[in-house]
């Protein structure tokens, strides 16, 4: 099967690229060109948005981010460091294909991909996410390295009294017993300044801990401002009108995603502010007529006890890489010091 790859201009062919993103079942905001563009930006790498044709029609996209730096040289899906949760190649058309052709399809767009990135801009290291794709095949095919990364998903089923009761017993009694402070607390969807104190929260969180964390506010800020209304919601929750604690939501046709946030307040309250954010976000879903709260991550044992009190499903991806080992963090050094 003949499928060719195209590099789209990342500006001059913006609208073309976004009907292509609309049209796909995998992909999400963090797809739409004005997301790719500002990631390119903040993470000082190029971007290289590949589509994938057989004949007029679209097989598929693969945005990827090319860092050149003095002798180190990379291309990823995200950016390093961008912390933008999943990306790499989406699929189009696939779904209604018997399974020896749609095995045919992806295959030769996945290695038309991997052809194109290796003669044009041949990196000494490469790192893909692969969220999207059921089948990771090729890659193993063409000498990558697949690594399996794991994530929680609540199903957004039935109506709200059904979702609660599927939580676990400590949960439910904590959504269930904020009742008595009502009025004293709120728990709604803010603006772009709450998009600050959240980052903010985070940022410090990480600090505590002696961790770096680089997201910026003004890459979250633009996201905000230039995806789609509704792509990026920050809820908030706020005791006697004071700020204590929040999430970042990234929302697709389908599916809410846990992106940032739900950070312990440090102040001592009675009051079980992130099961509430939680269920507040998966609620508002469910009522929305959406049908998944992916929780984002399952590979922290600490953190994981916290979202299975959800009742969420395990899911697996995956990360794909190929190259010199450990060189990403050589990246991330270089970058900083520019």
């Amino acid at each position: 099967m003949s499928v060719t790859i195209d590099r789209l201009d990342p500006v001059a062919d913006r609208e073309e690229w976004d009907r292509y993103v609309e049209r796909s079942a995998h992909t999400h905001p963090f797809y739409y060109a004005d997301a790719l563009t500002l990631q390119a930006e903040v993470t000082g790498t190029k971007l290289h948005p590949l589509v994938g044709f057989k004949g007029q029609e679209v097989v598929g996209l693969f945005p990827v981010f090319e860092y050149s730096k003095g002798p180190v040289s990379g291309v990823f899906s995200p950016a390093p460091y961008s912390w933008v949760c999943y990306l790499g190649p989406a699929l189009c058309n696939v779904s209604k294909l018997k399974q020896r052709k749609a095995d045919r399809r992806t295959n030769a767009f996945l290695e038309g991909c991997l052809d194109w990135i290796d003669g044009e801009l041949s990196p000494m290291y490469t790192k893909f996410d692969a969220a999207t794709l059921d089948d990771v095949r090729p890659f193993t095919w063409n000498g990558y390295d697949v690594e399996p990364e794991y994530t929680y998903v609540v199903d957004l089923e039935g109506d709200a009294a059904g979702l609660l009761n599927r939580f676990s017993s400590d949960a439910r009694s904590n959504v269930r017993q904020a009742d008595e402070y009502e009025g004293a607390y709120t728990i709604e969807e803010g603006g772009i300044d709450d998009i600050d104190r959240i980052i903010e929260q985070v940022r410090a969180r990480y600090e505590s801990q002696g961790r770096s964390f680089q997201l910026s506010t003004e890459f979250v800020n633009g996201l905000y401002e230039r995806l789609p209304e509704g792509s990026i919601r920050p809820y908030v929750c706020r005791v006697d009108g004071s700020f204590q604690g929040g999430i970042l939501v990234v929302e697709s046709d389908t599916t809410r995603y846990r992106w940032q946030g739900g950070v312990k307040p440090e102040v001592d309250i009675d009051l079980a502010i992130n099961d509430l954010l939680d269920w507040t976000v998966m609620r508002d879903g469910l009522e929305n007529g959406l049908e998944r709260y992916d929780l984002v991550g399952a590979g922290v044992p600490s953190i994981n006890r916290y979202k299975a009190k959800f009742n969420p499903r395990l899911e697996t991806h995956y990360t794909v890489t190929a190259g010199t080992f450990g060189l990403d963090l050589l990246i991330d050094r270089y970058r900083k010091s520019q």
